[in-house]
């Protein structure tokens, strides 16, 4: 049965049989960057360079021990930038810094992020000389930093720790576990797919009287559907839906699609497509761009190109602001920021919507370049390009060049 993609009456695509769909828009950017059309976008690019080279007067200084009278903004931008961009052995330097300062004043909501940061980069040990730091500092340990040290314990597969800090805040009277300890722990499990320890968790969650939410729901569906479990996976949605107090999202929809369509499940994906829009959720940019990869890894690409029609959303909306694109772009090739695949992709859209065919061609070269690897969104952008103005020829030679690429990433991964 062929399918087609169709405007439904609220604007969002709805997956239906036997239609014809309507004549393609102009070729749409389908991920944001961080850059952005406007009035303000130099003066945030200024910025931006001004607060990377403060950051990185401060991680020179952060090797010295004869600095303790700094100006706290400076080290407090530092240190959080360190922490956003998880560069953990900069941020403990940084912290270090901060804490030789006289005006500092011990935090738990610090320590909090710092662990999160070290979770996320797998650091068990810094953690646990962090927060025997953090005792020397005199501060008492909230939920926060304790859920958070869970975090770092359960992200580094160490589940004997992650549990047994678990056991220490059931010990403490105003420190109890709560949903969202529970949440990163489910969620841990899920990635290691140790799934004889998530039946404990919520055994031990009923126990408690600690009820699920949705976060809870999205983990397990969405750790299940990564997994393969897809009959786990959709009784976990029944049992959401069943609850009464917790409702699917747009999280929900993504995990849903995600899993059939990495699995190739083309016509699974596309049913709980269809049941998700009845449900009134609407799909977001990350849904369209989970259909693109799938269609591209299936080899259909005239779905792909139909997708493209349906995106409204572009970092640069309008080809009159083609000149704005050109000086943004000549400034940042001019510093330090690093580019991606993401930024280019808006860049090669907006030419495209400009019909500037010879740009998005040079583009395309200079994401070489720079080891920027093209994926389906790249891909499917400049195939739309082409084909708009007649160049089937090249669309097809870039069709092959797509199915090579993708190929070649997806072994290397």
């Amino acid at each position: 049965m062929e399918l087609h993609l169709l405007r439904s009456p609220v604007s969002t695509p709805t997956l239906y049989s036997d239609h014809t769909h309507k004549r393609n828009p102009p070729i749409q950017c389908l991920r944001l960057s961080k850059w952005s059309s406007g009035p303000s976008t130099q003066k945030e690019l200024s910025r931006i360079l001004r607060t990377e080279a403060a950051v990185t007067n401060i991680e020179r200084k952060a090797n010295s021990n004869k600095y303790n009278n700094l100006w706290p903004k400076p080290v407090l931008e530092a240190l959080d930038e360190a922490i956003a961009n998880n560069v953990w052995e900069n941020a403990l330097k940084i912290f270090g810094l901060l804490r030789k300062q006289h005006w500092y004043e011990p935090r738990c909501q610090t320590y909090a992020k710092l662990f999160m940061m070290l979770g996320k980069c797998k650091q068990p040990e810094q953690a646990g000389l962090l927060f025997e730091l953090m005792l020397t500092d005199g501060l008492k340990p909230t939920v926060d930093v304790y859920t958070a040290l869970v975090s770092v314990y359960g992200k580094s597969g160490l589940f004997d720790k992650a549990f047994s800090t678990v056991d220490d805040m059931k010990s403490i009277s105003d420190c109890k576990p709560d949903v969202y300890t529970y949440s990163i722990l489910i969620n841990c499990c899920t990635k290691f797919r140790r799934y004889d320890l998530i039946e404990q968790v919520l055994a031990e969650m009923s126990y408690l009287g600690i009820g699920y939410n949705t976060v809870i729901y999205n983990n397990l569906i969405d750790g299940y559907g990564k997994s393969e479990l897809f009959e786990l996976m959709e009784d976990s949605l029944t049992d959401m839906i069943e609850s009464g107090n917790c409702v699917p999202d747009v999280f929900t929809f993504n995990s849903f699609l995600g899993a059939y369509g990495k699995s190739g499940q083309i016509d699974r994906m596309e049913k709980w497509y269809n049941e998700f829009q009845l449900m009134g959720i609407k799909p977001d940019l990350k849904t369209f761009n989970i259909l693109i990869k799938a269609y591209g890894k299936a080899r259909m690409f005239e779905k792909m190109g139909s997708i493209m029609e349906f995106m409204k959303k572009s970092a640069y909306s309008k080809a009159g602001n083609i000149n704005k694109v050109d000086s943004i772009l000549r400034q940042v090739e001019n510093s330090d920021v690093i580019l991606d695949t993401a930024f280019f992709n808006c860049i090669i859209s907006a030419y495209g919507r400009a019909g500037d065919i010879n740009k998005m061609g040079e583009l395309f070269l200079t994401m070489e370049d720079k080891k920027c690897v093209p994926d389906h969104i790249t891909f499917a952008t400049m195939i739309q390009a082409w084909n708009a103005l007649g160049m089937t020829a090249a669309a097809e030679d870039l069709k092959r060049r797509m199915i090579t690429t993708i190929d070649h990433s997806e072994m290397e991964n």
